[in-house]
């Protein structure tokens, strides 16, 4: 079978675990990696045994031995690097936030439409084996019809991302974490998003800390999402239906589930993996064996309508600072 050759643009935190789940999948291979400097993609390149490293993006994306380039630059830097691969007529697989402008997200799909090139963001949550068996249930009509969708999530240690505060770099909350339960919930509803409202705290010309966003679906189920640096709770995803609720600890990453019934019995879902990227690795490698432009599950419009939405409550926060 064909190998799917991989090149990774940038060496960040999130590299070595992307790599790991490329070597776990069945075709998948990581050929070359590429950082600002030729030192940094050396170093890397050598401790995660790729064969090729490259001094700067543009020369991986030129490589003729890739084919589709992985983005995992920082946030601002998706659009740019994407772009560049696009230009090169690579299949692409951007980290989220997917851009930070929507009009950047609409010119990516164009380009890659225009260039035959499948063009996906990354968001491994909702290849995981508990996801499917979350939303399995759910059509199954486990707890009934479902009224409500609450998200909390916490990342009380950000100070080794140097750009977390910063507004021109991507960084805050909404960025950071916002599309795992923007996408999550759509995912598992198979419902999109048709109202939402939200509130932030951050200090004056920096980004958000913490972030509160109503949602409304079409099928009407509510959901809220809360996310934030300042504070230490737990982690986790509820799904509250007519007849019971189904809670998901740290739901980005997770190997269990449970769901609660009315009459007091509890169900245990469970799916063990070595690697929480494979499962989203081997669905790229699935589209690309398929010629496939567009994730039947990561959708162009998903994508689209999450980066709208984020760029929507960026855009009013500064025109508030503006204003006071």
């Amino acid at each position: 079978m064909k190998k799917v050759r991989y090149g990774i643009l940038s060496t960040a935190q999130i590299v070595p675990r992307f790599v790991e789940g490329i070597r776990k999948s069945t075709v998948g291979e990581a050929v070359a990696i590429a950082s600002r400097t030729f030192e940094k993609a050396a170093k890397m390149a050598e401790e995660l045994n790729i064969p090729k490293a490259y001094g700067s993006y543009e020369e991986l994306c030129k490589d003729e031995e890739i084919d589709i380039v992985y983005v995992a630059t920082y946030n601002k830097g998706h659009y740019e690097a994407a772009k560049m691969a696009l230009t090169y007529k690579k299949h692409v697989l951007v980290e989220k936030p997917f851009t930070l402008k929507l009009a950047q997200a609409e010119e990516l799909f164009d380009m890659a439409e225009k260039n035959g090139c499948f063009l996906m963001e990354a968001q491994k949550s909702v290849f995981l084996p508990i996801s499917l068996q979350v939303k399995k249930a759910i059509q199954q009509n486990k707890i009934g019809e479902v009224h409500w969708l609450q998200s909390v999530t916490s990342y009380p240690n950000v100070d080794h991302i140097s750009w977390f505060h910063s507004l021109d770099a991507g960084g805050g909350t909404l960025h950071g974490s916002g599309s795992y339960p923007l996408q999550y919930m759509q995912f598992i509803l198979d419902q999109p998003i048709v109202e939402y409202h939200g509130n932030s705290t951050r200090r004056k010309g920096e980004t958000d800390d913490q972030v509160n966003l109503s949602l409304k679906f079409q099928n009407q189920a509510l959901g809220t999402i809360f996310t934030s640096v300042k504070v230490d709770i737990p982690s986790k995803m509820t799904i509250y239906g007519e007849l019971g609720r189904i809670e998901i600890p740290y739901f980005w990453k997770t190997r269990q589930a449970t769901i609660y019934y009315e009459d007091g019995r509890q169900e245990i879902l469970s799916g063990e993996f070595d690697s929480e990227f494979i499962f989203e690795v081997e669905h790229v490698n699935e589209c690309l064996q398929n010629h496939l432009l567009e994730s039947p599950i990561m959708t162009k419009k998903m994508t689209v309508d999450t980066v709208s939405l984020v760029d929507h409550f960026y855009t009013e926060w500064l025109e508030e600072d503006a204003n006071s």
